[in-house]
């Protein structure tokens, strides 16, 4: 069985991990605010989404976004605001709190009832290797059948988690698995 790859890239090719792209996929199936927190309509909708309850409140001061209500309210009315930090941490804290809401919903979408979702591989681009060195490397499709480690690592924000979990699906593609932990892009029939 291969090791991870330790120098990708060393003679050429481009990718990038496949958990990063997975993440990225479950993003866009995660449906955010599309209106950058920088305008006053993509402020107030993030902000109103972690305000609307009170679970969401204590979410989102988990997540980082520790203002006083006072100051919540004088931005949400226009009479301030926010600072480029501050819009970051509403921003970071959106975003957590969108991962935790929306992980349910992906799981049962993603497993389907034990029937899974099928994944494409796209392989890393060797394009920019020399002859010799580049690898036979194919699209690949695989049926991942159980999402639970992958979408509670997403949900949580643990790359590391999120690696692992996702190494472990690679794992089913036999012993090439290696050769797709670098990949351009993945993608699911969800």
């Amino acid at each position: 069985m291969p090791e991870r790859n330790k120098q990708f890239g060393l003679y050429g090719a481009r990718g990038i991990k496949g958990y990063e792209a997975v993440a990225r996929q479950l993003d866009a199936l995660g449906g955010y605010i599309v209106t950058p927190a920088t305008t006053r309509r993509g402020l107030l909708a993030r902000l109103r989404y972690l305000t609307r309850t009170d679970h969401a409140r204590q979410a989102a001061r988990e997540a980082g976004l520790t203002v006083t209500d006072r100051t919540l309210k004088a931005w949400l009315e226009g009479q301030r605001s926010p600072s480029r930090t501050n819009l970051e941490w509403i921003e970071r804290a959106y975003r957590a709190v969108r991962r935790e809401n929306v992980a349910r919903y992906l799981l049962v979408r993603l497993n389907r009832e034990g029937r899974g979702t099928r994944v494409e591989i796209h392989p890393a681009n060797q394009s920019q290797v020399v002859r010799p060195r580049q690898r036979v490397v194919e699209f690949r499709t695989l049926n991942v059948r159980n999402w639970d480690r992958i979408v509670e690592a997403w949900a949580a924000g643990d790359d590391r988690g999120l690696d692992d979990a996702w190494v472990e699906k690679l794992i089913d593609l036999g012993s090439q698995w290696g050769q797709y932990e670098y990949v351009t892009n993945i993608g699911f029939a969800a």
